[in-house]
């Protein structure tokens, strides 16, 4: 197969209509003074590149990566990319595109990572890309002397630079795969979700893809939880003044001697909390994330949304059921037992005891919390551990519904939002639960036997979304012969699609709820 930088060769997948890729350079190696810069292209290569392994992790901190049983090492070489393709249709036409961006709070993960295998989906029509990007530091320090010689006056975004270099990759290339440049699906997961709103609202990603998907979360811009999650972004001066105390403490005085430091002496062994970030509670973000710096991150949600400043492309978002603090309730004791465990950067609290409901309502909500718990009241522990699952689950549903109404105010084409609710008993969840994630299997069809005891009844469920992703990223619309009908969004009807557990549009909330989770975002400061 040829590419812009040389040819590449492919191995057969587990069904031999398949072939795939792994491991074709998208960008140079970021290493001594492509440390901290823009991808540049790859060095052309003469005869044949053997596309047959996984590239190198990103470097990460060992206890962020998440490679689901496939055993990489971990280098700065590390800016490839993977595909999974059946060639042209039957009928000769290219093939819709699906980019997937792996999650991981910007910290940890890899393309490589089993979850994201991509056969199951080019089975189903489309050409599935994987690729690792800049993680932490590598790939979101800012720092004042980075942002004055980058020519834009910004700095802290390289991983985000990394994913629009795919894409831009995918747009010169893929027609030699089967794929069709005029129909790409940038989709992502967690961080992945926050890289897909990113590029959503960047305008060096304008053209470059035609649809988005955002598996938690796309979140109204006044929603305090922005704060925390894998959305939140730093402006460009708290990240410059976080970078040069970042340089101190690595012994670097300047970008050189940054850069002249080997990499594993900047990867930080505990999780970097960025605490200067009001969350309405104690969740706080991770440290390294997406900067609005200007140049590829010009303005925030609001001002992006409010001025239709954002890439119009279609649109599919949702959040899942056991998520953003929600756990189910034969879990109630086992986090009891936890305590005020460490939390993790980008992790919600959970809530299962009434003191500690009490607590988060008083410093969640301030004057509207008598009002808060009136609508989710407790006397109990068990009945506030359900309270809190309710609130938790209203607020995520009502803040995507109204990301939507902003969303759409200006956007030309429709939009798909959802709430997944099957319980999955991947990644060792017992008892299985609808978590952060556990959509992914689903999604890409791989209900590998081995890995978990899945059931007829989960494959079904796979079979019908994996339907729905595959229509999306082919025709802007998950609707199809014979799968339940998904409405397209509308401002004026607060219903989202469930999917999982059954699969038809739900309220997003009851009416008084809905009017309280209005008037309280509309208390906070807009991102």
């Amino acid at each position: 197969m040829a590419t812009e930088s040389g040819l590449v060769e492919g191995i057969s997948g587990r069904d031999r209509t398949v072939t795939v890729f792994r491991g074709i350079p998208y960008a140079a190696p970021p290493v001594g003074d492509l440390r901290w810069r823009p991808p540049q292209p790859p060095a052309p290569w003469s005869g044949v590149h053997r596309a047959g392994r996984f590239g190198p992790m990103c470097p990460q901190a060992p206890h962020d990566a998440a490679t689901a049983g496939v055993e990489l090492p971990m280098s700065e070489d590390c800016l490839h990319l993977n595909v999974w393709t059946q060639g042209m249709a039957a009928t000769g036409t290219p093939r819709p595109v699906l980019v997937w961006i792996y999650g991981g709070g910007f910290r940890g993960g890899t393309g490589a990572n089993a979850r994201f295998d991509g056969e199951a989906l080019a089975r189903l029509g489309l050409v599935v890309v994987t690729f690792n990007y800049r993680l932490g530091a590598f790939g979101f320090l800012a720092t004042p002397e980075l942002s004055e010689e980058s020519g834009h006056g910004a700095s802290g975004n390289y991983g985000l630079l990394d994913s629009i270099a795919v894409l831009r990759w995918v747009r010169a290339n893929i027609a030699g795969f089967g794929g069709d440049p005029d129909r790409v699906t940038v989709a992502g997961q967690s961080a992945g979700a926050g890289s897909v709103n990113f590029l959503a609202m960047s305008p060096l990603a304008e053209g470059l893809f035609h649809r988005a998907i955002a598996q938690s979360h796309a979140r109204y811009s006044r929603d305090p939880e922005l704060g925390y999650l894998a959305t939140s972004y730093r402006v460009l001066a708290d990240a410059e003044q976080d970078g040069v105390r970042f340089a101190r403490e690595h012994g670097a005085r300047s970008p050189a001697e940054l850069r002249a430091l080997p990499w594993q002496k900047l990867i930080d062994g505990r999780p970097a909390f960025d605490r200067g970030v009001d969350t309405a509670g104690p969740a706080k973000p991770p440290l390294f994330r997406p900067v609005l710096d200007g140049w590829v991150l010009p303005y925030g949600y609001e001002d992006t949304y409010a001025k239709g400043r954002q890439n119009d492309v279609c649109y599919l978002a949702g959040n899942n059921l056991d998520e953003g603090g929600a756990v189910p309730e034969s879990t109630f004791a086992e986090h009891r037992a936890r305590g005020t465990a460490a939390v993790r950067p980008g992790a919600p609290p959970v809530h299962v005891t009434l003191d500690g409901y009490l607590a988060h309502a008083g410093r969640k909500f301030g004057p509207l919390a008598e009002e808060f718990l009136r609508l989710y009241p407790a006397g109990t522990d068990d009945e506030a551990a359900r309270a809190a699952n309710a609130a938790v689950r209203d607020n995520s549903r009502v803040s995507t519904y109204l990301w939507g109404t902003q969303w759409t105010e200006h956007a030309t084409r429709p939009a798909y939002t959802y709430f997944w609710t099957h319980p999955s008993p991947a990644q060792g969840q017992s008892p299985r639960r609808a978590s952060h994630g556990a959509e992914i299997e689903f999604v890409f069809g791989n209900l590998d036997p081995g890995a978990a005891p899945w059931t007829d009844e989960d494959r079904a469920v796979s079979a019908t979304v994996s339907a729905y992703w595959a229509n999306f990223a082919a025709t802007g619309d998950p609707n199809g012969p014979g799968l339940p009908h998904w409405p397209v969004y509308a401002a004026g009807s607060p219903t989202v699609m469930e999917i999982g557990g059954r699969f038809g549009p739900i309220p997003v909330a009851d009416q008084v709820r809905l009017d309280f989770w209005k008037r309280y975002f509309q208390t906070r400061q807009a991102w």
